[in-house]
């Protein structure tokens, strides 16, 4: 299982290495370029799945979000 990713911030382009949570699905993000609130897009489950090079840990497990 992979435990970082790599966000790009839609707004500004600002790129972050985070460390994801293991066992929950993050809603929100600050950007650290531009200050931007993230969230996750229409489907997804967390901004990691949105604008992360690499899904959450729940989804790599398959048990995300009550799956």
């Amino acid at each position: 299982m992979q435990l970082t990713s790599q966000l790009t911030c839609p707004s500004c382009g600002h790129v972050s290495i985070e460390t994801m949570p293991t066992d929950a699905c993050q809603f929100f993000y600050d950007c650290k370029g531009c200050g931007t609130r993230l969230k996750p897009k229409a489907g997804d489950c967390c901004v990691f799945c949105s604008y992360g090079t690499v899904l959450c840990p729940p989804r790599q497990a398959g048990n995300c979000c009550g799956n």
